[in-house]
Parts: C-alpha cells; sequence; structure tokens
C-alpha cells in the first residue's frame, strides 16, 4: 500500500541538467506509464525512484516515508529491466529463487514463494530449465517472478517488453495487466512505444527534455491533448498539422491555411475560437477524422504518394499543400501514387493550437489532470 510523491526533482550530469525540477504524485495501486521519446530523461526518473541513480535536488516519498537518501535494498521496490538480467547456469527456480537465497530467506519459504510466482506466470512446466532454452517471452516472465517473490510495495519496468517480437509484446502487455490486477500493487512503467502505454495505463505522464507535457488517462490524451508535442506523440498513425491562421467573414469562422486552403469550422466553435481570429494558428485532424459524406463542406485535395492497406482500412500518405497528410480511408477505395483525391474532414474533431505557444485553443485537458502541461 505505497503512494509516490515526487517533488521538484532534479538530475543533472555533470553540466548537463536532464530533470530540471518535476513534480509527480502516484496514487497507492495505481498504473502509471512515463511515456516519451529516447532521451527525454524518463528511464533517469524511474532509476531515481529505485534508488539507482542520485537525486540532485527535491525530494521522494513512499506514502509518509521520505526515501530521497534511502539506498535501493531498503525501498522495498523491485524492478525489471529490459535485457531480462537472468543468470544462465540457473534454472527457472533459481533465478525466481536467488535475491530470496542472498537475503538467507528460509528454504521452505523460497519454495512456496517459488512456486506462487511460477502459477502466477504460468512458469510451471519450465521451473526446471535454463533461460537459454526459454522463449524471450518466457524470460521476461521469469525477470517478473523475480521481482514477484520480494513482495515488493513497489513494481518498477524498464521498457520490458522493447525485446520482444510483436506478438509477445501483446501477449506480455495483457499478463502484466492482469498481474497489476491480481496483486493490486503500485505500478510505474516506462516506455517510448505509445500503443504500449495507452493500452496498459490507469494514467500516461507524457515526458519531453525531462519535462511532463500532460499526465492524464489514456482516452483524455488522445481527445484533448494540451499541446502539439502530446498530439503529435499520442495516436498511430500520428496527427496530421497545417499551419494557418483563423478569419471571420459575415459571422462564419474559416481556417485559412498558409497555401491559401479554407475551411469553413463548426459553427458550435465560433465563440471558442473568437479570441485567436487573425493569430497564427496550427490546426491538428487526426487521419481516422475523415467522414463518409463528401458535401460535408470540409473536403480537402491530398496528392497521394504512398498508400496502405492494412486490411480493414488503407492509408493514404501524401500532401495538402506543403503539408505532409495521412487520410485512414476505407479498405476498398481504388487510389494510384500521383492521384489527387478529396478528403472529407470530420472538423469537430479537429484541434486548434497556438502557433507560438504549442498549446491547445480549445478541448484541452480536462480538470481531472493531475499534471496539466509544464512542470509545477
Amino acid at each position: 500500500m505505497t503512494n509516490i510523491s515526487i517533488r521538484n526533482i532534479s538530475k543533472s550530469f555533470g553540466d548537463v541538467n536532464v530533470i530540471p525540477g518535476l513534480n509527480l504524485d502516484i496514487e497507492d495501486k495505481e498504473f502509471v506509464v512515463l511515456v516519451g521519446p529516447s532521451g527525454c530523461g524518463k528511464t533517469t526518473i524511474l532509476r531515481m525512484i529505485a534508488g539507482l541513480e542520485e537525486v540532485t535536488g527535491g525530494e521522494i516519498w513512499f506514502g509518509d516515508r521520505n526515501v530521497t537518501e534511502v539506498r535501493p535494498g531498503l525501498r522495498n521496490t523491485s524492478m525489471v529491466f529490459q535485457n531480462y538480467a537472468l543468470y544462465p547456469h540457473m534454472t527457472v527456480a533459481g533465478n525466481i529463487a536467488y535475491g530470496m537465497k542472498v537475503r538467507g530467506v528460509p528454504k521452505a519459504e523460497i519454495a512456496a514463494a517459488v512456486r506462487k510466482a511460477a502459477e502466477i506466470l504460468g512458469l510451471e512446466p519450465y521451473i526446471d530449465r535454463r533461460p537459454k532454452t526459454l522463449s524471450g517471452g518466457q524470460r521476461q516472465r521469469v525477470a517478473i517472478g523475480r521481482a514477484l517473490v520480494r513482495n515488493p510495495d513497489i513494481f518498477l519496468f524498464d521498457e520490458p517488453l522493447s525485446n520482444l517480437d510483436a506478438k509477445l509484446r501483446i501477449e506480455m502487455r495483457t499478463e502484466i495487466k492482469a498481474l497489476h490486477r491480481r496483486l493490486e500493487t503500485t505500478i510505474v512503467y516506462v516506455t517510448h512505444d505509445q500503443v504500449e502505454a495507452m493500452t496498459m495505463a490507469d494514467r500516461v505522464v507524457v515526458i519531453n527534455n525531462g519535462v511532463i507535457e500532460q499526465a492524464s488517462d489514456p482516452v483524455t490524451l488522445y481527445q484533448k491533448p494540451a499541446n502539439l508535442f502530446v498530439a503529435a506523440f499520442i495516436g498511430a498513425p500520428s496527427m496530421n498539422f497545417i499551419e494557418g491562421e483563423l478569419v471571420r467573414d459575415n459571422g462564419d469562422l474559416f481556417f485559412k491555411s498558409t497555401d491559401g486552403m479554407s475551411l469553413t469550422m463548426p459553427k458550435d466553435k465560433v465563440a471558442d475560437y473568437k479570441g485567436s481570429i487573425g493569430k497564427p494558428v496550427v490546426l491538428g485532424i487526426r487521419p481516422e477524422h475523415v467522414v463518409s459524406d463528401r458535401d460535408c463542406g470540409a473536403n480537402i485535395e491530398m496528392i497521394v504518394r504512398s498508400i496502405e492497406p492494412l486490411g480493414p482500412h488503407t492509408l493514404l500518405i501524401g500532401t495538402v499543400g506543403s503539408s505532409n497528410f495521412t487520410a485512414q480511408m476505407p479498405a476498398e477505395i481504388k487510389v494510384e501514387p500521383d492521384d489527387t483525391v478529396s478528403v472529407p474532414l470530420d472538423l469537430s474533431k479537429a484541434h486548434l493550437f497556438d502557433k507560438q505557444t504549442g498549446r491547445t485553443i480549445l478541448d484541452g485537458p480536462s480538470s481531472d489532470d493531475k499534471i496539466i502541461g509544464k512542470n509545477h
């Protein structure tokens, strides 16, 4: 039963400040995923929680314990690494039991803990085998089992699925989520894969250059991104962006792109957007937010460069004016590269961002977000 409170922590390596001052509260039993591009600082944050990296400034609390200066072995956390870190000469049982043996736990207690972990993780048939005879997914389950027998207050996962193939990653995501439901333990999980983050987390924390851009549940991140970075990072394929400005004419509001394209904005958005009329903005629209009605009043002309049939739908990849654009179209569409197609957009689901600040102009994160925008 442990919540985590990260209070204005910073981390510098020499003159390089990788975490400028970060605040984050993680609730007891919450599954939080730290996500962001490579080098954004997410693994450094995880290692500071574990005690494997010293904190340059600020404090880390587990419940009512200040663990900032507490060594890793006394924090009662278990960490699962990307590379499994299994002992090749030991069996599955030996690997799971190793930490308990080092701590002098009685043999009967070790045997019971290993049996329980093997049962939870489906490792009973492999208990006497060595790691080299196991698949990647089985090895990862052994690494989780080794963490599990410590009965930790907090589980820490550092990109544990990145070495697995696509099918195994999906299977292991399901297993880790099921494990969380069963154990009801706080989990902090690091990944660079936004699909992994969205499918597993209670709450996703999007990090960029050591700064929290937004932290919220997956649906809110997708539907109400706080800024251009979150909008671009969350979603696959990523959101399309077109630069331009808002113009009002006879009571109607138009988005005029820098290439001269004009789109009529929904009438129910006029009042919300009026403060940005005449200012440089960025229109964001996701590839899947197209409609079947070509008379919707928001058709754009797209030059197709590439076509990706995906079974239930087809992705058209090309350009709209000078902007790159991806559209998710019906699977049966007949298009060739270099064709010009009319793409009808659902502008009721579009996003507008202030070009200078990058912040969303409308429908930003809800008040339920525990962290919105920059660290505070």
